[in-house]
């Protein structure tokens, strides 16, 4: 069987897996989440007792969540080293040094204007606090990924790998939260421009959206949420 990614709408990290299956050059299929209403419901922990994106069934039926285990999966089937390096290369260490920053701080960094944003009941005042202080860390990532960043076309050379398809997901948190202009970080800016027009980003974007895509991609079909969960799930 083809492995299944379990991807979140709307604006889910997952999007940059998606992208990166593409990249990878081998057969998939994706189940599509509402993070706001499905994953929430009771029988989503059957696939996630976090009640989280991304999830992932591997060829054998098994299921496993977290980005990096998923993107861990994907990197050792990328047997031409499309997306990934030699492991006992520096350029294996520092792809993984790239992951783990983007899917640590990075990411986490944009925590409270997504508690502010779901809060229920809303509380203006608790609020404004998590957005200003989440901006600050916002900005504050933002700096160090721009000083991280070299003269390469993408984080690693030229062409996007595994570190680029867990930025391309989250980096467009920045303009969702309205936390600062893309100018203030010219390099990651270019950077951004440039996946976002890839065209294995743009079909993950497409498919996350509901939309058609503009090609037809390595995704051998959708499978319901209810079908994985009642198949796969624990």
């Amino acid at each position: 069987m083809e492995p299944i990614l379990v991807y979140g709408f709307p604006l889910g990290s997952s999007m940059g897996l998606v992208a990166a299956l593409e990249w990878l050059g081998k057969p998939y299929r994706l189940c599509r989440v509402d993070m706001l209403s499905e994953m929430r419901l009771p029988s989503y922990a059957r696939i996630n007792a976090r009640h989280e994106t991304p999830a992932f069934v591997s060829e054998q039926g098994a299921v496993f969540t977290e980005t990096m285990a998923i993107a861990r999966w994907i990197e050792n089937r990328d047997d031409e080293r499309r997306i990934s390096f030699d492991p006992l290369s520096p350029e294996s260490d520092r792809m993984h040094q790239f992951m783990a920053f983007l899917n640590t701080g990075f990411t986490a960094a944009f925590t409270p204007h997504w508690v502010a944003l779901e809060m229920d009941p809303p509380d203006p005042a608790l609020q404004k606090t998590l957005r200003e202080w989440g901006a600050q860390r916002v900005i504050e990532r933002h700096d160090k990924l721009e000083a991280m960043l070299g003269e390469t076309p993408f984080l690693m050379g030229d062409r996007p790998t595994l570190a680029d398809a867990v930025l391309v997901g989250v980096a467009r948190w920045l303009d969702f939260h309205e936390v600062a202009a893309q100018s203030r970080w010219p390099r990651l800016a270019a950077l951004r421009q440039r996946l976002e027009s890839d065209p294995a980003v743009k079909y993950a974007i497409s498919l996350e959206e509901g939309a058609s895509p503009g090609y037809p991609g390595l995704c051998q079909g959708h499978v319901p949420l209810e079908t994985l969960i009642a198949t796969y799930g624990k």
